[in-house]
């Protein structure tokens, strides 16, 4: 059978602590090498991703930053994206220094190379983020932050806790509307902290989940998606089969027409080995 799948990876590929499993690592790549088609869709960076996931060979195209990217793995030229005009990605940064707040900057400069501007790292959420990501290159320190005249805004990132970021998101939310894309949810590695974050309007897992499948030739009803957070809604709404792991939010997994084990069980390539074996789970 043609395969065509899209997983997220934290908290769905993934196991809890970030890691991929040898089970899972055979599993995927057998699968690749058989000749089915398989990325990621991520909200993760190039780099970050490929950190935490590159053991396997992928070769199809990857959707980073919560779709506002994609990246041919083999080659790492950026296929295609949607980029926070730079005029509004400043203004919210100046909204945000008004609450006390200043964001993580995630762009592409002119060499479409990835970057990440920030001022000092004082806050915890912070520090901690770039602590997790040792030697990374991306890493770029501004006085006064703001996107350069040659970057191309991916994602404006907030970290931090549930009731400093509330009356911001309120706040971008009255100001620019459908000018923005926003995804607000609870962190899975940082302690009681949250990721606010802020892109282009197309910029989401289901226009990313659109343009993948026009990459590699394929039907979005052919497409089986894997997920568990609420950023991974789009890719469930574009995809003909939906399929959510056991530690699934309840909005997913609600939506899904599949359910597989959880990301600490392998789910994922537990339930691509039983596709590929014809032993697709009924709907449960």
């Amino acid at each position: 059978m043609s395969l065509y799948v899209l997983t997220d990876l934290d908290g769905t590929l993934l196991r809890s602590d970030a890691t991929l499993s040898p089970y899972s690592k055979q599993i995927m790549t057998e699968a690749i090498e058989a000749g089915a088609t398989i990325g990621y869709a991520t909200a993760r960076s190039y780099i970050s991703s490929q950190r935490a996931a590159g053991a396997i060979p992928w070769k199809h195209p990857l959707v980073l930053y919560n779709g506002a990217m994609v990246v041919d793995p083999l080659t790492e030229q950026v296929l295609g994206g949607a980029w926070l005009d730079r005029g509004i990605t400043n203004e919210i940064i100046e909204v945000g220094k008004a609450f006390g707040l200043t964001p993580l900057l995630f762009a592409l400069d002119s060499e479409d190379q990835e970057k990440v501007y920030h001022e000092r790292l004082s806050r915890a959420g912070d520090a901690a983020f770039y602590e997790s990501r040792p030697n990374d290159p991306r890493f770029t320190e501004q006085k006064s932050l703001n996107c350069p005249a040659d970057s191309r805004t991916l994602i404006i990132t907030y970290i931090g806790l549930l009731n400093e970021l509330e009356p911001l998101e309120a706040r971008i939310r009255r100001q620019f509307g459908s000018q923005v894309c926003i995804h607000f949810m609870k962190d899975s590695y940082i302690r009681d902290h949250y990721f606010l974050e802020f892109s282009h309007p197309d910029a989401n897992k289901k226009e990313g989940a659109r343009k993948w499948a026009s990459f590699v030739g394929c039907g979005l009803e052919q497409l089986t998606v894997f997920g568990d957070n609420l950023n991974d809604v789009g890719l469930f709404e574009a995809a003909g089969i939906r399929v959510a792991v056991a530690n699934a939010h309840p909005s997913l997994i609600s939506m899904a027409s599949h359910h597989a084990d959880s990301n600490n069980e392998d789910g994922v390539a537990r339930f691509i080995r039983n596709m590929l074996a014809g032993e697709l789970k009924s709907t449960s």
